[in-house]
This record gives C-alpha cells, structure tokens and sequence, in this order.
C-alpha cells in the first residue's frame, strides 16, 4: 500500500475569502482552481495563494479537520493560520 499524506489547505481568493479544501497532490489541486475546475466556489475568484496546510496520514482524518476549519468564523481561521488581520 502507497504511503501518502493527505492535505487540509485553505487558499486565499482574490477577493479575499478563504476557501478550504483536502488533497493529496497540492500543487496539482491548486493548478486545477487556478484553471476552473477546482471547485464552484473558487470559479473566477483566481489567483489564489497557498496561506495554510497541514498533513494528515489518512483521507478520513483529513477530511475531519476540513469539516471543523469551515465550521471555523474567520477570525477563528486568522487565528489558525496566524495571518495579520
């Protein structure tokens, strides 16, 4: 079996809202949002910048902490990624 990390990331939009998302390939993920097909929300809110990620060992953990990060207020997910407000 493949040893590989899974990725919690959270992007910063042009327009500055975040958007938070699970990969295993960031780069490629972020590619993908930089092209349209990412996801809904990040269509025509490029470029994006890379503000926050953390690895996890399995999808099912990455997925967990995804789920509490949107539950997250913004400033509860400045706070996160320790960004200067």
């Amino acid at each position: 079996m493949k040893n590989e990390s899974w990725f919690v990331y959270i992007l910063l939009c042009k327009d500055n809202t975040f958007y938070t998302g699970v990969t295993n390939d960031i780069k490629k993920r972020i590619l993908a949002h930089e092209n349209g097909k990412g996801a809904k929300y990040t269509k025509g809110r490029g470029p994006f910048k890379l503000i926050y990620k953390c690895a996890f060992e399995t999808h099912s953990l990455a997925l967990k902490e995804e789920i509490r990060i949107k539950k997250l207020s913004k400033i509860q997910k400045l706070k996160l990624i320790k960004y200067e407000v």
